[in-house]
């Protein structure tokens, strides 16, 4: 079980000395998270199938805070993986829905513990501890599995600026969403970490409808990335509106990275025109015409030609003997990053849209299914000579319980298929046609 012993050492000595502040106890939340699912993965005609299911539960506890002119905090967080199907279901060693044992079988049991001592001046609020879950356009946390993802570092936010809110960090480790570990930060298919992501950033509210963002971030030793960021609702009636919402990424090499070493990029096993380097600009652009209880969504993204699109991924990461630590399972904020696959390598133009229907106009409150697809073309061969096409489909359901004992109660089922072009046997370039199902029941209980 992991254990981050300084953030839990500073956060428990805060609790000890503040308890009996006022504030610190009256503003304090508890709950517990409950998530079973059941996750299906058929990789039809090559790979190993995984089909699985689990038990997760997250005990959360978030202080308020003490009361003068610097408020003091504490939260922590416990997590609990149990693995339902007694071994007999398909678990691949790569798994990112459980961790492996070291004959490769799934684990019966995982947990680990976390917890941020946190502090609030004002406006602005600091958080340090192994127990953070940021939300940002240059960092999102991954929440698709049993378990979440978490990080271990610092972050500043602060709203002194009517308008304005200013994010600040720095990020040391990882801790996956199957693993009891905590690892370096990494990129995909790199076989070296760093401890050192920086980043900043700004929203500005310019007026009640139009949102504006920048950020930076750095990943020391591999890449630098800039995000622009802007998004506009149009209000039409009381029932109908149209959204705007364009993103810009521009990443760069930083550091050794390129240079061996093991701090190399492998553009998501595609084309890179600087072999191991990161160089990438990629746009997007997505409208969304709402009107009562329907939403259409359609987009367009655009990879550019010198290589892909690059995002924090811990999923090559190895432990002492060379095994998988877990730690795979990484989301970015483009909106491309679907059930399946990603539409980020070299030259991808993807075109997307989706269709989603809220039935409480219905009468039937909880109620929401939403289907999308994905087509990306120009993808650029690894040799750079040629290029494929790929598409996927992916169709949601989700209900959760309004009224009554069981109030809160949610279910989910999702269903992707994915198409690609297949090359020879043993080639990584391509993403081998998969069927993934997942049904998902989660329910939170707050006890204060």
């Amino acid at each position: 079980m992991y254990k981050s012993s300084l953030a839990l050492a500073v956060a428990l000595g805060v609790l000890a000395q503040q308890a009996g502040a006022a504030g610190f106890v009256e503003d304090s939340k508890l709950s517990l998270s409950s998530r079973t699912m059941y996750f299906n993965n058929d990789n039809r005609e090559v790979g190993a199938d995984n089909r699985e299911s689990g038990q997760g539960f997250k005990l959360d506890y978030i202080s308020g805070f003490t009361e003068g002119t610097v408020g003091f905090g504490v939260d922590a967080q416990a997590l609990w993986g149990i693995h339902l199907d007694g071994g007999k279901g398909k678990h691949p060693d790569n798994s990112s829905f459980f961790p492996s044992e070291t004959n490769g079988s799934a684990a019966a049991q995982w947990a680990r513990l976390g917890a941020n001592a946190k502090a609030r001046f004002s406006k602005t609020e600091a958080h340090f501890g192994s127990a953070l879950a940021p939300m940002l356009p240059i960092l999102v946390s991954n929440d698709g599995r049993l378990l979440p993802q978490t990080f271990e570092g610092a972050t500043i936010t602060s709203k002194e600026i009517d308008n304005l809110t200013v994010n600040a960090g720095q990020l040391t480790h990882a801790m996956g969403r199957a693993s009891s570990n905590r690892t370096g930060l990494s990129v995909n298919g790199a076989t070296a970490d760093s401890n050192k992501f920086r980043y900043g950033g700004l929203d500005y509210k310019l007026t009640p409808d139009l949102t504006l963002q920048y950020y930076y971030s750095n990943l020391e030793d591999f890449y630098k990335q800039h995000f622009l960021g802007a998004t506009h609702v149009f209000k039409i009636s009381d029932d109908q509106s149209f959204k705007t919402d364009l993103r810009y990424f521009d990443s760069s090499s930083d550091g050794r990275n390129g240079s061996g070493g093991g701090y190399n990029f492998n553009n998501n096993n595609g084309y890179a025109k600087h072999v191991g380097e990161v160089d990438n600009k990629t746009w997007s652009a997505m409208f969304t015409y709402t009107l009562g209880g329907h939403a259409l969504m359609l987009g367009h993204q655009q990879v550019s030609d010198d290589g892909a699109f690059v995002w924090l991924n811990q999923g090559s990461v190895r432990d002492g003997n060379g095994r998988p630590e877990g730690a795979g399972g990484a989301s970015f904020y483009l909106f491309t990053d679907s059930m399946i696959n990603q539409f980020a390598r070299a030259g991808e133009n993807t075109t997307f849209g989706q269709y989603s229907y809220d039935f409480a106009r219905l009468g039937v409150p909880g109620l929401k299914a939403s289907v999308a697809y994905l087509r990306g073309t120009d993808v650029r061969n690894a040799s750079g000579n040629g290029s494929y096409s790929e598409w996927e489909r992916d169709a949601r359901v989700d209900y959760v319980i309004q009224e009554g004992t069981l109030k809160g109660l949610g279910f989910s089922l999702r269903q992707g298929v994915y198409r690609g072009t297949n090359g020879p046997a043993g080639n990584t370039e391509y993403t081998k046609d998969q069927d993934q199902t997942r049904f998902i029941v989660n329910y939170t209980y707050a006890f204060m």
